[in-house]
């Protein structure tokens, strides 16, 4: 895991305010206990759907952090995390999901959250993953020796940067180089040498070849990414 303090977000006499957004109650009361303790004073607001959590985002512009279950009613794949880093940019958002493989915590790093913490987590685990993210700090899952070593191709996306990995989501949803460049407001030529380091550092010669890894490790009921990347539309030639 990977843990690093900050600025104690309950400091002065601002009330904290947590947004907690998950579909099941025993785990927003599990969540909601965990800040308290650890915060009194804090306002924990609950939601349980998307849209909900747009409503609590309105209305409480300044809240601290929100803890964000991805697969909420209303929400495909990382379509949530990517409206609260558009539409509230400077709202700290850590992900609270049951999904486990790697490429899901990349993803959301990528996308700018401060942590990702899988449900499995004990709840002694989950306290002090709490205690960082309420002191401003960032938390995200390490993998063992054995796994960090092995050749996964959930391993190899490791090797991309941040603005590469958000490349590689857009490729998944088929969209060609001049729409990207539109999206992330960079030049095409930029595009185009993102895509040629991806396949690169993937081992693979066609962007079809990881458009198709893309949506194998972000497979969900819902996970319909076009949402989730500030993308635009469509195919693409090889490289």
């Amino acid at each position: 895991m990977t843990l690093a303090g900050g600025n104690q977000m309950g400091q002065g006499n601002k009330q904290l305010t947590v947004i907690v957004a998950d579909d099941h109650p025993l785990f927003r009361v599990a969540l909601r206990l965990g800040v308290r303790t650890l915060e009194p004073g804090a306002h924990v607001v609950e939601v349980d759907s998307f849209d909900s959590l747009k409503r609590a985002v309105a209305d409480d512009p300044d809240a601290g952090l929100v803890l964000l279950d991805l697969m909420m009613p209303g929400a495909e794949g990382l379509s949530s995390l990517q409206y609260l880093r558009t539409q509230a940019p400077e709202l700290r958002v850590a992900v609270v999901s049951a999904l486990g493989q790697k490429s899901w915590a990349l993803s959301a790093r990528a996308l700018g959250a401060v942590g990702f913490v899988h449900k499995s987590a004990t709840p002694e685990q989950m306290q002090e993953i709490l205690r960082q993210l309420l002191d401003g700090g960032i938390w995200w899952p390490e993998a063992s020796p054995d796994e960090a070593s092995a050749d996964t191709p959930e391993n190899k996306l490791d090797r991309l940067s941040r603005q590469e990995l958000r490349v590689l989501l857009h490729l998944k949803e088929g969209r060609l180089n001049k729409q990207i460049a539109g999206d992330l407001n960079v030049s095409e030529a930029t595009i185009k040498a993102h895509v040629t380091a991806i396949l690169r550092k993937l081992g693979l010669y066609r962007r079809t070849q990881a458009a198709v890894l893309a949506q194998r490790l972000l497979k969900s009921e819902s996970a319909s990414l076009a949402h989730a990347v500030d993308a635009a539309p469509a195919g693409g030639e090889d490289e």
